[in-house]
């Protein structure tokens, strides 16, 4: 479902920006065309930017240390490019180039599940899951569906996923969660699963203590991430009373420059092996070299 609304998005803004374009040059008026096709193509970088400027002003006495301006320019860059390769390319029109790798000889191997965020699909994880073939392991990469409804309706996908994982491996997953992605897993961890059913977590970029941005939220999973939501207090106390709160086995990689988590230390948990990224942004975190090693490491334990 998300792959077709992306690739209409997608479609309608080049097709807009393409009649704007032959219209307005027709008309006599070059220069209105290629501002109206450089705002209807570019002007997202100028929503990435009101972002980094919230994110700025709203750091408060956040723990982590304050971005310095070199270091949001360079996450807004980052972004700026990122952006346009995943919500244009891979998760339109690509989200099922990389199939699931479960290989008859999985069993006792080490697998790898893949859960994405909020306004994503599986396409996001692309340059893993290709990496992940070329050296054989096992992994699963979930599409979590229903796109906008509440956390909690997308847990039967991953339960669906972590089985298909253990039939295939035998053995407990490493676990590799972006953005809202990383709150399922602990849902799903705290209702129908335990600690001893992963063997890692890396979360990235997860608003696990909610983010300020989602006060604009309007969708049911997007309200769930505000700060201080019912939807997150009844996640803390439902892994403290089944015994779910310990975070000894995740790794929680997360920025000060997180353009959509924010202030940063809601990305991490107490107890977890918490790994700050300098100037990175939400969606380029996925690209970063630390997660990706920090999953070799640990599939190779």
């Amino acid at each position: 479902m998300l792959a077709r609304l992306q690739q209409f998005l997608t479609l309608g803004v080049l097709a807009t920006a393409l009649v704007w374009t032959l219209v307005t040059w027709q008309l006599g008026n070059p220069g209105w065309a290629v501002v109206g096709a450089l705002l209807l193509l570019g002007g997202y970088a100028g929503v990435l930017a009101l972002e980094f400027v919230l994110l700025n002003l709203t750091h408060g006495n956040d723990p982590t240390a304050r971005a310095r301006p070199a270091q949001l320019l360079r996450a807004w860059w980052g972004e700026v490019l990122s952006a346009p390769v995943v919500f244009c390319w891979r998760q339109p029109f690509r989200s099922r180039h990389w199939p699931d790798h479960l290989p008859t000889d999985a069993a006792g191997r080490c697998g790898v599940l893949l859960v994405h965020g909020y306004f994503c699909n599986r396409g996001i994880w692309n340059p893993w899951l290709e990496r992940l073939t070329a050296q054989g392991t096992p992994f699963v990469a979930v599409n979590l569906e229903p796109v906008f409804g509440g956390i909690d309706d997308t847990l039967p996908v991953l339960d669906a996923a972590m089985r298909r994982l253990e039939q295939a491996t035998g053995r407990p997953p490493l676990v590799v969660a972006h953005s809202m992605g990383g709150l399922v897993l602990r849902r799903w961890l705290g209702k129908h699963g335990s600690l001893r059913r992963v063997q890692h977590v890396i979360t990235l970029g997860t608003p696990h203590h909610g983010t300020w941005l989602a006060r604009f939220a309007t969708t049911n999973n997007s309200r769930e991430m505000r700060q201080v939501s019912p939807w997150l207090a009844a996640l803390a106390e439902g892994e403290t009373t089944r015994g779910a709160a310990d975070f000894s086995r995740f790794s929680c990689y997360y920025s000060h420059c997180d353009n959509i988590v924010f202030p940063p230390a809601c990305a991490t948990l107490p107890g977890a092996n918490n790994q700050h990224l300098p100037a990175v942004a939400h969606v380029h975190m996925v690209e970063r070299p630390e997660p990706w090693a920090e999953l070799q490491r640990r599939l190779a334990n």
